[in-house]
C-alpha cells in the first residue's frame, strides 16, 4: 500500500519561501514528548495478570505515528477562540495568508456543524508518480488539543497545487499561539488501484482458526513476538 523504495514522493515550495517556511518532515522524526519519556513497562502499576507495558511497546500504535510524513504550520499563528469554539478569528506576523474563515452553513448537519470550519493555509505542493494519491489525516495517536484537521484524499499526481487544510478550533476559550513548525496534517501516500480489493464475509476455516489461535498465544507469550513477525512478514 505505501510507497516502495524507487517511489518518491516530493514537496515543492516557491523560491522565495525555500529556507523561510518550516519544512515537511517525516513522521518517524517527530515522536512527541509524552512518548519519547513512557517507560516501556510501568513497574508502578503491575497488577496481579498484568505485565505493566504500555503503548510504547505496542508496535501498531508506533507504527500508525511513524507512517509517512508531517506537515507543519509555516508561520506562527494566534487563534482566538470565543464561546465555545462558535467564533474564531486568527492573527500572523507573515507576508502570506495563514488561515481563513468559512461559514458554519458548509458543514451544517456535521457533528461540529455549530463550529465555523478554518482552513491552514499551506505553501508545499505535493507530487507522487502515477497511480498514486495521498491520504491526509489528523497526527495519528497525537491530537492537538487546540485544533482537529479534517481527513481527506488527494490524487497527488495530478491535483499539484498547494492543498490547504480544513480544521476546527478545539481549545479552551482564549488566545492561543501556535508556533511556527508546530505538526498540523500526517501525510501518507499509497497506491490507487482500478480494482478494489474485494471484501470476503464468512466463517473461518479450520486452518484459518488454528492460524489466529497460534497468532493469539504467541503475542500473548512474548511481547516482543509481532514486533518480529510483523518485520519478518514484509
Amino acid at each position: 500500500m505505501f510507497a516502495s523504495p524507487k517511489a518518491k514522493i516530493r514537496f515543492l515550495c516557491t523560491p522565495e519561501d525555500e529556507g523561510v517556511i518550516a519544512p515537511p518532515i517525516p513522521s518517524k522524526s517527530h515522536l512527541p514528548d509524552w512518548f519519547r519519556k513512557l517507560p516501556a513497562v510501568d513497574q508502578s502499576k503491575l497488577a496481579p495478570n498484568d505485565t505493566g507495558l504500555t503503548v510504547k511497546r505496542c508496535m501498531p500504535f508506533l507504527d500508525a505515528m511513524v507512517t509517512g510524513y508531517i506537515i507543519p504550520l509555516a508561520a506562527t499563528v494566534r487563534l482566538e477562540i470565543r464561546d465555545g469554539g462558535k467564533t474564531v478569528t486568527a492573527g500572523w506576523d507573515f507576508d502570506r495568508t495563514m488561515v481563513s474563515n468559512h461559514g458554519s452553513h458548509q458543514v451544517a448537519g456535521h457533528p461540529q456543524g455549530d463550529m465555523p470550519p478554518c482552513k491552514f493555509h499551506n505553501y508545499w505542493s505535493i507530487r507522487t508518480p502515477k497511480g498514486w494519491s495521498c491520504l491526509f489525516v489528523p497526527l495519528l495517536n497525537r491530537p492537538n488539543p487546540v485544533f482537529e484537521p479534517v481527513a481527506g484524499i488527494v490524487d497527488t499526481d495530478t491535483y499539484v497545487a498547494p492543498i490547504h487544510f480544513p480544521f476546527f478550533a478545539r481549545g479552551a476559550d482564549g488566545l492561543h499561539e501556535i508556533e511556527k513548525g508546530t505538526p498540523l496534517i500526517q501525510v501518507i501516500p499509497f497506491r490507487r488501484d482500478s480494482t478494489m480489493i474485494e471484501a470476503e464475509i464468512g466463517s473461518e476455516t479450520r486452518s484459518e482458526a488454528a492460524e489466529r489461535h497460534k497468532v493469539s498465544r504467541n503475542t500473548i507469550a512474548s511481547s516482543g513476538w509481532y514486533r518480529r513477525f510483523a518485520r519478518a512478514a514484509r
